[in-house]
Order: structure tokens, then sequence, then C-alpha cells
């Protein structure tokens, strides 16, 4: 039987893999350089997490995740997004107790049914950072600015920051009834999905995937023109802190984010390439979310990004990412007793973090020497009966053909320094 990969998941092969690992590299160094350390959560956790912090209205837990009963009877979910499980270990682990603000990024797997098209599947890769503990505006402009930061170390052009403000609670209660005094006499035309939202949470209604572009909800009262003034102060400040960081943005009064955590404070980077336009980072404040989960009133905000999105961004814009050169040197045995000999060199070589490559197939000279020219590996040495005898070797450069000869022992020196 003949198997395949499942639909909405993708092999990254070795040809491949380099550029998933540079990319990661430039996220974590720059959340090294903003004070972030990394954390890894587990891959499912209880169903109700998701429900209570995502949002039990939402797409994601109404239709995109992947739940089952294990052995034990318990609902377990397929995380389909990081927050969430970062807020349940950071109040189980007692980080509240830790100097704020608490500040962490990830990189993670995650797991979403949902219909699979260019940049988007049911297993994805996302990183994303999360900060708790500070109230006031100059963290969500310092959240911002990793995402800014990292999206110019990578090498994208023509990404823009959109913000927007949902308010608090408090607005937000107001502007819904506001919002169905609005919808009201037009809800019974929308879809399924808009109907249920209608009382549940109808400010969702905006962000509908199937309505969003209805005449009827574009002229919908919006809420950035109904924030209380504490929520239109945090606002004012994020949108000065931009301005003295230097970080360019558009007021976006469309942007709700999808999930039901967020308040005040959401932004997405999105693409302005002809042809690839679309969101590549969102996020957010969350104020009641570690509360929702269980833990004292905590301030929070993060965002993610779709790693397949970023990289076919990448990809589309024509930017380059080196492929390092791991093995160094290729050896040529031309005698079993330099076969013996190459092995203990590359050894040793590996041992000193140099990487090197011999004949591992039983390969005629001949045909080792062809293997060498088309492997892209930079140098060559061959090793005989000769160059056991005088403790030396020739060592050639591929790419101009140069040769110089080196002691046996001091190969490793010679590399390190090329």
């Amino acid at each position: 039987m003949k198997y395949s990969a499942q639909k909405g998941t993708k092999d990254i092969l070795p040809a491949d893999i380099f550029r998933w690992h540079k990319a990661e590299k430039v996220f974590s160094d720059v959340c090294h350089s903003f004070g972030y350390e990394e954390i890894r959560i587990p891959t499912f956790e209880q169903t109700e997490l998701f429900a209570r912090g995502v949002g039990d209205t939402t797409d994601v837990v109404t239709k995109e995740m992947y739940t089952f009963n294990d052995k034990g009877g318990r609902s377990i979910t397929l995380r389909p997004e990081g927050t969430a499980g970062v807020v349940r270990s950071y109040i189980e682990n007692g980080m509240a107790s830790l100097p704020s603000p608490v500040r962490m990024y990830y990189n993670i797997t995650s797991f979403r049914y949902e219909n699979v098209q260019k940049g988007r599947m049911r297993e994805f890769h996302q990183f994303g950072l999360e900060s708790f503990g500070s109230t006031g505006p100059v963290i969500d402009a310092e959240i911002i600015s990793v995402a800014d930061v990292f999206f110019k170390k990578i090498g994208l052009k023509n990404i823009k920051l959109r913000i927007n403000s949902i308010g608090c609670p408090a607005c937000r209660n107001k502007y819904n009834e506001m919002l169905k005094d609005y919808f009201r006499p037009h809800v019974s035309s929308m879809c399924e999905d808009c109907q249920a939202r209608f009382e549940k949470n109808p400010l969702r209604m905006i962000d509908c995937k199937i309505d969003g572009g209805k005449e009827v909800v574009q002229n919908a009262p919006r809420l950035i023109d109904h924030l209380c003034d504490d929520c239109k102060a945090h606002f004012e400040g994020l949108k000065s802190r931009l301005d003295a960081v230097g970080i360019k943005y558009t007021i976006d009064p469309n942007i709700v984010r999808g999930l039901d955590y967020y308040t005040r404070t959401v932004f997405e980077f999105v693409s302005e390439n002809v042809g690839t336009q679309g969101t590549i980072c969102g996020g957010g404040r969350y104020d009641g979310l570690v509360e929702n989960c269980g833990g004292a009133p905590t301030p929070g905000i993060g965002f993610a990004m779709g790693v397949e999105r970023l990289l076919m961004e990448a990809e589309a814009q024509g930017v380059l990412f080196e492929k390092n050169d791991s093995v160094r040197i290729y050896f040529a045995g031309m005698s079993e007793a330099a076969s013996q000999k190459i092995a203990a060199i590359c050894y040793d070589l590996r041992l000193k973090g140099i990487g090197c490559e011999t004949d591992l197939m039983g390969r005629s000279f001949k045909a080792q020497m062809k293997y060498a020219g088309k492997s892209g590996i930079p140098y060559l040495s061959v090793i005989g009966d000769d160059e056991l005898k005088s403790g030396e070797v020739r060592i050639k450069c591929m790419a101009d053909g140069s040769e110089e000869t080196v002691k046996i022992d001091a190969i490793g020196e010679y590399l390190t320094d090329k």
C-alpha cells in the first residue's frame, strides 16, 4: 500500500529546511534582543482551555479544532493556537511571582481543520510571543516593534502595519447593544454564523468571512468611535509611541481579530504585494484572558505569525536565504588503509565542529570524485598510501581549483581559517 501525507499537511524536505532554519534563527535572535525568552508548551491541552480562552463563538472553537477523547475519557484538543497554552503555563507555574513584565516567545506547530489553500494548512507552524503584567501602551508598542524589526531583519518589504482598538468590556458592551440595534433589521438575511453571533457576540459579525464585504457590514457603527475615555487614552498612547519609534501605521476600524479574548489594541501586519496580499502577523491585547483561565487579573498582549505564510511571502519578494555549508570537505580514499585513516580524521574534525564527508557506498575512486564534484562541498582531499606515508594531504578548493598542501594533523586549523 502506498501512503501519502494527509490533506493539509506537508513534508519540509532537506532541500528547503535551511529557509526555515534561517527564519527561526532570526526570530529567536530578535526576541532575545528585546528580552524575551523561549517557552515550549504541549501539543495538546484540555478542550475546555480553548473553549474558555479562545472563545466558544469563534470559528476556531466551533468549526476548526481537532478534538478527541483520550483513553481515560477526557476531551483533548490539539492546540489551534499558542496563547491559551502559554496562559495556562503562566498560571500553573506561578509565573505571576516573577518580575513583570513576564515575556516569552515560542515556535510551535498548530492544528486547525479548515479549507486548505495556499499558505493555509491544517498542520501549520507559528512564531509567537506573549507578555504579561504591563497595562500601558508602551508594551503594546514594544510587541509591535518586535514584529517590525523581525520583518526588516528577514528582508521583507511592502509590509504595512494596521492598528485598531476594540475597547474594554465596559465600552464594548455598550457598542454591542448599538450593533444589535443596527443589525436587527438585517440579521435575517445574513449568514447562519452571523445570526448565531447576533445574540452572543455581535462584534464578531464585523469579521464575518461571508457577510464581511456586504454594505450592511461595511456601514456598521465603528467601535473606535465609541471608546471610553481610558481606552481612547490608551490608543492615543500607542500611536504616540509608534510615532516616536518611527513605525508607520494605518488605523483600520475593521480589524477585530478572530479570537474572543482581545481587548483594546489589535493589530495586523499585511502584505501589499500583488498576488500575495494578506495578513502575515496578527495580535493584540487580552487583559481578561488570564483571569478567565483561572488566574489572577493580569494584563497581557501578544502576536502570532504563520511561518508558511511568512516564507511564501519571502519567496514571492525574492528574499534570498543563504544556505550554510555545514559540510566543509570531502575525503576520497584510494585504499582500505586510507579509508580507515579518513574515518579517524572525520571523527576528529566533527568533534571540533567541522563537517565532513567520505564514501559510505563502496564507490570506486572515479565514482568518489564524480560524487564530490556534484555535491557542492567546497573542499576536496584525496588520501592514498603516499599521503599516509608523508603525513600531508593536498586540499583542493572546488570553486577555483586551487590547491594547498596541509599536514594531516593541521586539517582542522586550515578549514577553520577558511
